[in-house]
């Protein structure tokens, strides 16, 4: 059972999505380099004709880099992919810095030559070859840096969303296993039970048929469903249901105790979520003793932090708790917890309290909003 929120949150962004936001970053920082450069080349005292000047410097020494910026990009992208983190990347990029340098210089020579001849730029040329370099190597290594950086996170974001959508896959998969089914023993005890009572009281038969047949329903409609939230108040239906099954095979062994608040009934958890924990409590806990016992189900909204907690607990043999490693741990409790911990972000709660003689307890904290 899939949500399509929760898939579509752990879907990669698309690569055309990726690159337009790099691309909208560097514009950015390109916009705010230009600005502060103009900015800190105006001299404002002696006339706003000066900005000009400001402005002519900004575009002048900055335009070229911010251009060749732009094919660090694809250059970077390209020996990432093609050597990775080895020496010849180093070499590569040594490479680069140079290509980038030459092309600035030839970039300004044109420029210069263009707007104010071949004396003015050969001069211009002389005067600035030496800073037009160090800074060339300087601005080369920061946009590669820049981008690497970019490209390595947006590299373990995708590796770390595929390790969640595989996890999430793989829970999934042992919930529909889990607690996606109903325990065969107790259809194939069921089911007798019916062919007995129909014998019996045939009336009584009915609604027990009636009650196995919603309670078939609700699997169906939950295992199909693009949904992973149902109202407690339907899940306690259900358990319902589950429970006056129980009671055609233990009679009077089986006693429930229900404390359930009101103003919880319409507070989302994930399907099939109690019925496991209430299975557990009668297999292990009421069916193997003679006198039989009491299962307790109960509700309550915590205050601090705000939360609903959900209680099932048995008076039966109890035993030791954690269990030793290697050691059987309960139908579904470690899928369960492990459902919690992804479906609310690890803010969600189970806790298991138990020893022997003293019954089993496990308690949901579910949060609310």
């Amino acid at each position: 059972m899939t949500d399509p929120a929760t898939t579509s949150a752990l879907l990669p962004p698309a690569a055309g999505e990726g690159s337009a936001r790099l691309w909208r970053g560097y514009f950015a920082l390109c916009v705010l380099c230009w600005l502060l450069y103009a900015m800190a080349g105006t001299e404002w005292d002696r006339g706003a004709w000066r900005l000009w000047d400001g402005i002519y410097e900004a575009t002048f020494n900055l335009g070229p880099p911010i251009v060749l910026g732009a094919l660090v990009l694809p250059w970077v992208r390209w020996l990432q992919r093609r050597w990775g983190d080895s020496i010849a990347t180093v070499a590569w990029h040594i490479v680069g810095a140079i290509a980038f340098v030459v092309a600035w210089q030839l970039i300004d020579f044109v420029v210069a030559w263009s707007l104010f001849g071949a004396d003015h730029a050969t001069a211009t040329f002389q005067q600035r070859v030496l800073w037009r370099a160090m800074w060339g190597v300087f601005a080369y290594f920061a946009l590669v840096s820049g981008f690497a950086s970019s490209l390595h996170a947006r590299r373990a974001q995708r590796v770390a969303i595929a390790a969640a959508r595989a996890e999430a896959a793989l829970v999934r998969a042992e919930l529909a296993n889990i607690s996606g089914k109903l325990n065969p023993h107790f259809l194939f005890n069921t089911l007798n039970s019916l062919l007995i009572l129909t014998r019996k009281d045939p009336a009584a038969a009915e609604q027990a048929l009636l009650r196995f047949s919603r309670m078939m329903r609700y699997v169906l409609d939950t295992t199909r469903s693009a949904t992973d939230r149902v109202a407690l108040e339907d899940e306690l239906s259900f358990v319902r249901d589950y429970l006056a099954l129980e009671s055609l095979r233990l009679g009077t062994r089986l006693k429930v105790d229900w404390q359930i608040d009101p103003a919880t009934l319409g507070d989302e958890i994930p399907p099939l979520t109690l019925q496991p924990l209430v299975e557990n409590s009668i297999v292990h806990g009421i069916a193997p003793q003679i006198a039989g016992g009491t299962v307790r189900i109960e509700s309550r909204r915590r205050a601090d932090p705000e939360a609903l907690a959900l209680t099932v607990r048995d008076d039966g043999a109890g035993c030791r708790w954690p269990p030793a490693p290697g050691s059987a741990g309960g139908v579904g409790l470690s899928a369960l917890r492990r459902r919690f911990e992804l479906d609310f972000d690890g803010s969600a709660q189970l806790q298991v309290r138990s020893a022997p003689g003293a019954g089993f307890q496990v308690e949901i904290l579910i949060p609310i909003g």
